[in-house]
Order: C-alpha cells, then structure tokens, then sequence
C-alpha cells in the first residue's frame, strides 16, 4: 500500500506469496492493529509472528497438545492460544521505542478450567478476558495484572454452560464485558456477567453451526454468520446490566452532576428496552 501524492492510496499485490513455514492447515491469522506484525496459528502447536513482507519474526510451541484457536489482542501487544490442554496461554510480542521487533516472551495464562478449552475473547481494552471450555463452564477473567512480577489474573466469575461440554463453543465479550455471548450449533446463549444468569436464547437463528459472532464497538448490537447470512441482534442483556449498574452507582453518587449524569444514561437505557418491548416492570 502507497501513499499518492493526492492523498490516496494505490494498493498492489507482492510480488509473491509468504514462504510456507507451517506444517499443519492453518487455522487463524490476524494482523495486529499497530501494523506492526501478523500472527498465524496451526492445528499443531504452531503460532507465527511476522513481520508485514513475510518474514518470521519469532516461532511460538504453545504445548498444548493441537492449537483450535488464537487471535490478537484489540491493544497488539498479546497473542493467545488455546487447544487441547485446559489452560489458555498468552504472550506479549515487544517491539523496541523506534518500532524494531524485539522478542517475545510469556506474559500469563488462564487456569482454572478442568477440561479443554473451546474458545476465549480478550475486551475491546484487553483487561479482561473471558473463555469456555469442555468443562460446561465459561469464565470472566481480570487480566489487568503485572505479570512480568509473576502476578497471575484474577478469576472474576465462572457461569454454568452445559452445552459446552457436548458440543464446540464460540463466545463473545461486549465492550463494557457486562455480556458474555456462546454459541453452540445454530443456537446463542447470552450471559449476565455481574451476575453469572442466563438471560437470553435465539435457538435455530442458523441453517448451519455458527462460525462466527461479535458485539459492534458501541454493543448495542450482536452480529453472527453461519450459513449464507450474517444477523444482527438487539443486546437488550446489556441494556439491563447499564439500568442495574447505573440503579447501584445513583445510591453511592454524592453529587448533584455526578447524580444528573447518571439519572441520563439510566432513562437511555430504560428507553431502550422500553423501545424493544424488553422493559421489566
């Protein structure tokens, strides 16, 4: 990609493909949102970092048995993985102060799982994390830790998902982290987060098994795809959990702004759900 002298830009393709460097099919690839590196993870134990012109930059062995997923965090600085083993491992790719790649080195893991893990989500600020496993539970994951002095996150909430244990799972984090969403099949689950409670189920909304699904930045909307479609779904849980949080923060507020501002995004909320029809009288 170039830059014009007109301000836009011309897009050409290189002149030849990456070198083939994994042995195993590729499952996942993600570019970093910083540009600086691209990450590719294998069936194996196998995850890539590159650099933007193909080349390896550092070579991860997750020992977990197979990799089934990894992604980047939404910051850039983290790469995770999970697979076989009942733990989810996460590293930080550093770069230098002028931008040069550095190394990579472990950051953290999550455990507390009993079983494989399915599937994890980092939040849009990368301090949380959320994951399911073959265990039939998920869990809610403070990640906002100082782990180069062997701080390990903190547990936050672990929910009960049955259908995890039979069948692969995805999941979704919302943006504020107050709604956890699981797929399995055709069917999505939505999860309170503060509360651990099943509060939504869209059953069948697929003609086949969901492939993917995600929050908008604002997460007002959940999106899935899993046949020929991609659908869209009112987050009316996070709706509920801004009217609970904003009811528990007006008790606590001591000032009239603080009270004013709250009692705002309070009626937005309620107007919301009123508007969805899903306001609980």
């Amino acid at each position: 990609m170039t830059k014009r002298e007109d301000g836009g830009f011309t897009f050409t393709a290189t002149p030849e493909d990456f070198p083939k460097k994994h042995k195993a099919p590729i499952i996942n690839i993600g570019i970093a949102d910083t540009g600086k590196f691209i990450m590719t993870a294998s069936s194996d134990t196998t995850v890539l970092i590159w650099d933007l012109k193909g080349q390896v930059l550092s070579t991860i062995n997750t020992n977990q048995m197979n990799n089934t997923y990894a992604v980047i965090s939404p910051c850039s600085r983290f790469v995770g993985s999970c697979g076989f083993t009942p733990d989810v491992k996460v590293w930080e790719v550093c770069f230098g102060k002028k931008g040069e790649f550095q190394e990579v080195q472990r950051a953290f893991e999550l455990k507390g799982h009993s079983a494989s893990v399915h599937f994890f989500a980092f939040s849009n600020d990368s301090r949380r994390m959320a994951s399911v496993s073959k265990d039939g539970t998920w869990k809610l994951w403070d990640t906002d830790v100082e782990y180069k002095k062997q701080q390990d996150p903190y547990l936050l909430r672990t929910g009960r998902f049955e259908e995890a244990s039979t069948m692969p799972c995805r999941l979704a984090l919302s943006p504020d982290t107050h709604v956890l969403a699981l797929a399995t099949g055709t069917s999505i689950h939505l999860f309170n987060t503060r509360r651990g409670e099943k509060e939504e189920c869209f059953e069948c909304v697929h003609g086949e098994c969901i492939a993917d699904l995600t929050f908008d930045i604002t997460g007002r909307f959940l999106a899935s795809c899993g046949d020929r479609a991609v659908r869209l779904f009112h987050n009316t849980p996070g709706h509920r959990a801004v009217v609970e949080e904003m009811q528990g923060l007006l008790k606590r507020a001591s000032s009239e702004s603080t009270r004013q501002r709250l009692q705002q995004q309070l009626a937005q909320a309620q107007e919301a759900l009123k508007n969805l029809g899903a306001l609980k009288k």
